[in-house]
């Protein structure tokens, strides 16, 4: 019931173009873009995703440090920092901070005078938490504190993540359900107009085949709301009809399975050895969104990742479109494994020279 009542409380206005905080859905890692860029749902040693995914956070990551940039769309940057720790009453926690530049602006008045330059950028720290509430099942929330700036115009506010993930270790199967950015601005960019924030309901589900180095995921995103085409008779991609003189509109047959797979990422990890990890994934709603023509590579993504003891180097690509293929690079440690082993290191050696 409650989940009903939160669908159509944020569903009912919530159109594409209408939210501010944006930013909290862009991808804060390699391997989460290169596998389509929502919620991923898997239980492995990769810190990278905890983030996403609050009830994966456990005190395996404790002392993890997580370090992500991007090359996002012409000047724009996005870079985060993350760090988790687990406390022996308090449980296992994870902090990020996250900042998307828009870069540097010319500002002018009405009549083009130069009036110098101004920045724009968007900032959030999150606080994450997790617990295990038994060999199957995990829970974690996440709460954010948001900051944007364009030029004069400020906005603060507020948002939780909430998750639930149910993990079964001998089957290598995991199942996550996610209400995301469930919170509002305080205080909006202009005094007395109230914007919306970027609400989502995610499903994730995710295998891994017993006797061939490859593990699928499929993800549910928007799911609190239907129709996710946000063009009609004014699509462009419509077609002329030259025998009666008007578009071939899609059947509703066609507006169905469209609707359908728009909601679906599916994606694929091939692991042929330990130390590596190749993704590659299909998002149709970004491609039905940014495609400019029919033959282009909108909508898919793919990526690498190395793992070397306790480092973890990634890199990812996704396609918007044509010129927009934002690179996304990621690097991971653990701070204590890697002193440990730094002393192991240092212990053999003694024994070899005495």
């Amino acid at each position: 019931m409650l989940l009903a009542v939160m669908a159509f409380f944020y569903g009912e206005a919530q159109i594409g173009g209408s939210t501010i905080y944006n930013f909290l859905n862009v991808s804060n890692s390699s391997r989460l873009t290169a596998l389509g860029g929502t919620l991923i749902s898997v239980q492995d040693k990769d810190p990278t995703l905890i983030m996403q995914n609050p009830s994966s956070i456990a005190p395996c990551f404790s002392t993890s440090l997580v370090l992500n940039a991007a090359d996002y769309f012409t000047n724009s940057a996005f870079v985060s920092a993350l760090y988790s720790h687990t406390f022996k009453k308090a449980g296992s926690f994870a902090a990020e901070l996250r900042y998307l530049d828009y870069g540097k602006f010319l500002e002018t008045d009405n009549i083009g005078n130069e009036l110098g330059y101004f920045r724009a950028g968007d900032f959030a720290f999150t606080l994450g938490w997790g617990r295990q509430l038994d060999s199957n099942f995990s829970i974690g929330a996440n709460l954010k504190l948001i900051y944007s700036s364009y030029e004069n115009y400020n906005s603060f506010g507020i948002a939780a993540d909430v998750a639930g993930t149910y993990h079964n270790t001998k089957k290598n199967i995991s199942l996550t359900l996610l209400l995301k950015n469930m919170g509002s601005p305080l205080d909006n960019y202009l005094p007395g107009q109230f914007e919306r924030i970027p609400f989502d309901i995610q499903l994730a589900f995710s295998q891994k085949f017993k006797f061939i180095p490859v593990r699928y995921h499929i993800s549910l995103h928007s799911l609190y709301r239907w129709n996710m085409r946000y063009v009609g008779s004014q699509d462009p991609f419509l077609e002329l009809d030259a025998s009666i003189n008007d578009f071939k509109y899609p059947s509703k047959t066609a507006l169905f399975f469209d609707n359908m797979f728009r909601h679906l990422v599916v994606g694929i990890e091939i692991i042929p050895v330990k130390q590596l990890s190749l993704q590659f994934s299909y998002n149709h709603n970004r491609r039905q969104e940014m495609k400019v023509m029919k033959r282009s590579f909108a909508g898919f993504s793919y990526g690498f990742m190395i793992n070397i003891h306790s480092i973890q180097i990634g890199f990812s690509r996704t396609h918007y479109g044509p010129g927009a293929t934002p690179n996304y690079f990621t690097f991971a440690a653990n701070v204590s494994e890697l002193s440990q082993l730094a002393k192991q290191k240092k212990i053999k050696k003694l024994e070899r020279l005495n």
